[in-house]
Order: C-alpha cells, then sequence, then structure tokens
C-alpha cells in the first residue's frame, strides 16, 4: 500500500464525500483524486522517474495537500520545505535533495526568481497561486487543462516517499529520508492510539510541512476517508477557533505556543468547541503548569501528548487523556508499533525509576537514512534504534518525561542541570508568561544557569525574586544565577525555543 493508492481509494469507495476544504473551496474525495491524478501527469511529462524529487515551498493550502499526493502517485519524493526559511536556506534543501521540480507559493516568486540560475538541476517551475510570472506554470492551469486519468505508476510500499529537513537548530539540516511503509505503519498506530475513523473533521492549523502534521494527521486522515480541512493562516486565533465552530472540527493537533495563542484568543469561552473529540500536543515540551492551564481553559482531559521526533516517523510515546492530569508534563508510555526505551552514554538500557538516558525508539516507521548523508546516518541509527537525542527520566510506572535536549544539558561546578526541571519550577510563577533556562560560560564553574523570560501584561520581575521564588522547589545549584527579561522567546515554526540563538546571544555575560 502507498500513499497515493489512499486517495484513488477513497475516489472509488466514497466519491461524494467531502475530502477537503480550503477557504471556500470544497472538494469531494472524486474531485481531489481528479487533480491529484491531474499534478502526478504533468510531473510524468516533466519527465519525472520514480524516485525523483519535487521539492514544496508552499503555506497551508488546499494545493499542498493535491501537490503532495500529485508527487507520491507519480512515483516521486516529496520534499516539504519550512516556509519560514530565508532564500539561501531554502535554496540548499533545493540542491541538497537533488529536486528536479519546484512548487512554491506567490509569495516565494521574487526568491525563485533570483536563485533559479543557480538551480541548475531543476527542469520545471510551478507556481501554486494566483499569480503569472515569466517561465513558470501555473498549477492552477494545470489543474484545469491537465490529465484527470490515473497516472498508472507501480509504486511500491518500500519505494521513497518523502524527505523531511530537520530543524537545523545546530547547524545544516538534514534530510530525514522516508519509504511508503513507513506511513502506513504510523497511520496504523494513530488510528489505534486516537481512533481516526472516516466520520472525522480534521484541522489542519500546523503545518504540514511539518512531520506530525503532514504524518500523523493528514495521511491518517486520508487513510479513512475523513474530511481534511486546511487553515492557512494562525493569526489572529480568533480565525481559528471560528473555522474550528463552523466545520465542526473533530480533531486538533498544535504546538504548545499555538495553545498558548488560543487561549489567549478575545472572547475564547464565547467559540463551541464542543464537537472537538481530541486536541493532540506536541514537537516542544510543555510544562505540567501548562498542560493543566490548558485543560482548565478548554474545559477537558481530551488530550493527547504526541511526545515524538521526525527521524522516528514521527514515532515516540503518547499521554493517554485518563493520564493528563495526573501525569501532566510526561510525554507519555509506549505506542503501538514501536519500542521505546532510555540508554546510557554506552548504549545500554536504563531501567531504573529517575535516572537520565537518551530516548531512542525502533519501528518500521522510522527513516531509512539521512538523504546523502551516511556519517549523521551512522551517529543516529544504531542497531536499528533511532537515537533522539533526547534525554528523559522514567518513572516507576514506566512513563517517560523529557527533561532535555543532549546538547542543552549545563553543567555547572561539576553537577548536572536539566532545563525542564528548572522551566517547569518557572512556569509556576504566576509572574511569567514563559520562559527558559540556558548554561552561559564562566569563568570558574564552567557554566552558570541563565533565566530567559517573558513576562505577563503588567507584571515584573527580577533576578533575587526569581531566586527566593525557586528556592523552596530545586536545589541551590540549579536555581538561575543569570535572569534577562524579553519580550518573546526565539523559536523555529514548529514552536521550539531555539536555545542556541540565546546561548550565542547572552555568551558573554559573565566577564572572567
Amino acid at each position: 500500500m502507498d500513499l497515493g493508492y489512499l486517495v484513488t481509494r477513497n475516489a472509488r469507495m466514497v466519491p461524494d464525500k467531502e475530502g477537503l476544504i480550503f477557504e471556500d473551496k470544497r472538494y469531494t474525495w472524486k474531485e481531489v483524486n481528479e487533480k491529484v491524478n491531474t499534478i502526478a501527469n504533468a510531473l510524468i511529462g516533466l519527465g519525472l522517474k520514480k524516485g525523483d524529487k519535487v521539492a514544496m515551498w508552499m503555506m497551508n493550502t488546499d494545493m499542498f495537500v493535491l501537490t503532495f499526493y500529485g508527487i507520491v502517485k507519480a512515483g516521486g519524493v516529496a520534499v516539504p520545505v519550512n516556509f519560514r526559511l530565508a532564500p539561501p536556506e531554502a535554496e540548499y534543501i533545493f540542491n541538497n535533495c537533488d529536486a528536479i521540480s519546484v512548487v512554491f507559493d506567490d509569495i516565494f516568486s521574487q526568491a525563485i526568481s533570483d536563485m533559479k540560475p543557480r538551480l541548475k538541476g531543476i527542469r520545471g517551475f510551478f507556481s501554486a497561486g494566483a499569480g503569472r510570472f515569466e517561465g513558470i506554470d501555473p498549477i492552477e492551469e494545470v489543474l484545469d487543462t491537465g490529465n484527470i486519468d490515473e497516472p498508472g505508476v507501480n509504486v511500491d510500499e518500500f519505494d521513497e516517499s518523502e524527505i523531511l529537513y530537520t530543524s537545523g537548530t545546530t547547524g545544516r539540516p538534514k534530510g530525514a529520508l522516508f519509504v511508503h511503509h513507513a506511513h502506513m505503519v504510523i497511520t496504523a498506530s494513530m488510528t489505534s492510539l486516537i481512533g481516526i475513523n472516516p466520520e472525522d473533521r480534521i484541522i489542519h492549523a500546523a503545518p504540514l510541512f511539518h512531520s506530525a502534521e503532514l504524518n500523523l494527521y493528514l495521511n491518517p486522515g486520508t487513510y479513512v476517508g475523513a474530511t481534511h480541512i486546511v487553515n492557512k493562516d494562525f493569526w489572529p486565533p480568533e480565525n481559528v477557533l471560528k473555522l474550528m465552530e463552523q466545520e465542526r472540527v473533530t480533531l486538533f493537533f498544535g504546538a504548545p505556543i499555538m495553545f498558548t495563542m488560543l487561549m489567549g484568543a478575545k472572547d475564547f469561552e464565547k467559540y463551541d468547541l464542543s464537537s472537538v473529540r481530541y486536541y493532540g500536543y506536541g514537537a516542544a515540551p510543555m510544562s505540567r503548569e501548562g498542560v493543566k492551564q490548558m485543560m482548565d481553559k478548554f474545559k477537558t482531559t481530551s488530550f493527547f501528548c504526541l511526545c515524538g521526533f521526525t527521524e522516528a516517523g514521527p514515532g515516540g510515546v503518547a499521554l493517554l487523556p485518563k493520564d493528563q492530569i495526573r501525569k501532566a508534563g510526561a510525554g507519555g508510555k509506549y505506542v503501538v508499533n514501536m519500542e521505546c526505551r532510555l540508554v546510557d552514554d554506552n548504549g545500554n538500557t536504563i531501567t531504573e525509576p529517575d535516572v537520565v538516558g537518551e530516548l531512542v525508539i525502533k519501528g518500521e516507521m522510522a527513516m531509512k537514512e539521512y538523504y546523502k548523508n551516511p556519517e549523521a546516518t551512522a551517529e543516529t541509527i544504531k542497531d536499528g534504534w533511532v537515537y533522539s537525542g533526547d534525554l528523559a527520566v522514567m518513572d516507576d510506572e514506566g512513563y517517560i518525561t523529557l527533561v532535555d535536549r543532549k546538547k542543552d544539558m549545563i553543567i555547572t561546578g561539576g553537577e548536572n542541570v536539566y532545563s525542564k526541571e528548572v522551566e517547569d519550577a518557572m512556569a509556576e510563577n504566576p509572574k511569567i508568561a514563559e520562559g527558559v533556562v540556558v548554561g552561559i560560560p564562566h569563568p570558574t564553574w564552567g557554566e552558570t544557569v541563565m533565566a530567559v523570560v517573558s513576562l505577563k501584561p503588567g507584571e515584573s520581575l527580577d533576578l533575587n525574586e526569581l531566586r527566593d521564588f525557586l528556592k523552596p522547589r530545586l536545589a541551590d545549584y540549579k536555581i538561575p544565577r543569570l535572569l534577562e527579561i524579553v519580550d518573546a522567546l526565539p523559536r523555529n515554526v514548529s514552536g521550539k525555543v531555539l536555545k542556541y540563538k540565546l546561548r550565542d546571544m547572552y555568551k558573554d555575560k559573565v566577564k572572567a
């Protein structure tokens, strides 16, 4: 079974059922399939062969969904690209993935025009909006005039399907390469975990280029013939809430920052969200306090924490609704179709509770390799286990809680400080909206703990006040020695705070 076949099957079995909604456009599954076929046939006409890569520099739109399935149905490999990247960053990915074609939204037309002479391997450019650009084929015209017949490409489930580039928070992004079989396995995991069914109406408000929204919600939804509702702009959040109410959305996924934005929406309580069966959160850690605030605001415990990482499919662990209160802040436990464990620096399994180790995942949903990067692949995949780079602890019931990124752990005076423990304690302070800690170079202690926080409106906070608040909660060496108040924390599109930027920004804060 392959991703393109899922669309074909829906067109045969539920042809008149709504499959895709975007703004004022509504497509049945029959119409979705015809447009997907048109794109697939256009790419084949361009010379696409099985295994060729097609980059997608696109926002959340109907065209993203149609293009994605068109690429994979043609036997190509879809390469969704972060729409927040600067042009040189996107250009690096276009070249690194060996794309033969790029499909882009109109807002990137100038950047594409500038880099086009340098993209020697690309044979075709397609614009996905209403704009018309010299030397560029508009997807809308292809859809109006193209061939709607099935392309007839024999795609095997072990053929390559996607390259998803990592966030690149510590260097050049790496392309995680997947095969169709991996998506079928993660689809089975999600449908069994959340009970995704044909009557579900799934809103795609998180970026579709991101592994979680694409592989945990779009593909499983297509697998069961659910209805996809695509939301382009998350700001203002009132528009998202309004769309959820109007379309009677049943499933929503977001990064913690997205939930924060929704909860801050004007007149939040007036929106009828009673149709939502489950909310999923993930892509970045959420504090105990944050989880509790979320449940209070939405007046439900119908949340899933989906704690995973791109290279694993995104496989990982999950926290079920029944555990949201008593295990708030935890990542969760075992998910069907995948194995998880914590290991020490030598790869030995950690079985004792509360001992820090690296989270590793094993299963058929994992990536095949990092594209054209055997060294990084060998560092990440060992004996079939995918190493996350996330440090975690396990409690006496087997629930796993992330405590830090391996590269973010702070060592001060020989003592290990795991940032999430400190950040969770800071989250209990009623004045703090958001806060993180990073290690700053120190001439005596090696590193010292620095807190970088944003405050709630009208609040003020100084270092002594913060330290006094944390003293009953943390050992002294874990309590920040430095404090910086900022308007907002730097994040990538997945909602993860870019701690390396903070470390670089404040590296000279302590003078020798």
